[in-house]
């Protein structure tokens, strides 16, 4: 039974019986299609991607999602933040919902970075009143002060990267999704992003990640969510998930 100094956490999240099949073309040209239809050979096939999954995530929460390639946990990532839509099933998501999936995707390589931040963080669902007051922020944080008034497209990848990333952590969110983008980006910067990120989490903010670094998930997130085939194999403690894993 719950305390009454303890009320109940509200679901940030819901997955309910989520499936999703991508079609996988086998040809790239009409001279391949040809040469595979007289020889009778499949131009397409269908990989489940998801098999009826359902989990809810409370708000606050830190949730790592695991898995080898292919077990469907990207696929879960771009289905909660809305950039797939799924066919059968639904998710629910409340609050605002930002994710560092494609890092830097909404950027334009003839705007300046000035000019970029305002056109990502408004992507991001920010207003260009929020946009204003973080503006400063966004940019010490990123380190290329000198160059924010320079086209994007003559940035190093390195400049464009951290840019990219001090967008999306500034970004008033209440969900946020983390996809494989600390894997990136020199040492330090990896660290102060995850210190940012544990920062947005230590002030309630929910956190749904999916990473290889499987040292960084279990001690960043509180809970994980093992995907295997498409398929919950275990939900539970974050480092209980992380020991499956290893052990195949």
């Amino acid at each position: 039974m719950l305390k009454t100094s303890e009320p109940a956490r509200t679901d940030a999240v819901v997955v309910d019986g989520l499936r999703k099949t991508f079609t996988l073309r086998h040809t790239h040209s009409f001279k391949e299609t040809f040469l595979a239809a007289l020889r009778r050979k499949p131009l397409t096939t269908q990989f489940q991607a998801l098999e009826g999954v359902s989990f809810s995530i409370k708000q606050g929460e830190s949730v790592a999602l695991l898995g080898y390639n292919g077990s469907g946990k990207s696929t879960m990532l771009k289905l909660i933040s809305g950039v797939l839509s799924p066919d059968e099933g639904k998710v629910l998501t409340r609050g605002r919902v930002a994710g560092l999936i494609e890092v830097g995707a909404g950027f334009h390589p003839d705007l300046s970075g000035r000019e970029n931040v305002y056109l990502n963080a408004a992507i991001l669902g920010m207003s260009k009143k929020e946009t204003d007051a973080l503006f400063d922020d966004i940019v010490a944080f990123s380190e290329i002060e000198a160059f924010i008034d320079t086209e994007v497209k003559h940035y190093s990848s390195g400049m464009f990267l951290r840019l990219a990333f001090s967008v999306a952590i500034h970004t008033e969110v209440d969900i946020l999704l983390i996809d494989e983008i600390l894997a990136v980006g020199d040492e330090p910067f990896q660290q102060k992003c995850l210190a940012r990120i544990r920062g947005l989490h230590d002030a309630g903010k929910t956190l749904v990640v999916v990473s290889h670094d499987l040292d960084m998930v279990s001690n960043l997130c509180q809970r994980g969510v093992l995907l295997r085939g498409g398929s919950i194999a275990f939900d539970g403690d974050s480092k209980e998930a992380v020991a499956m894993m290893r052990a195949g």
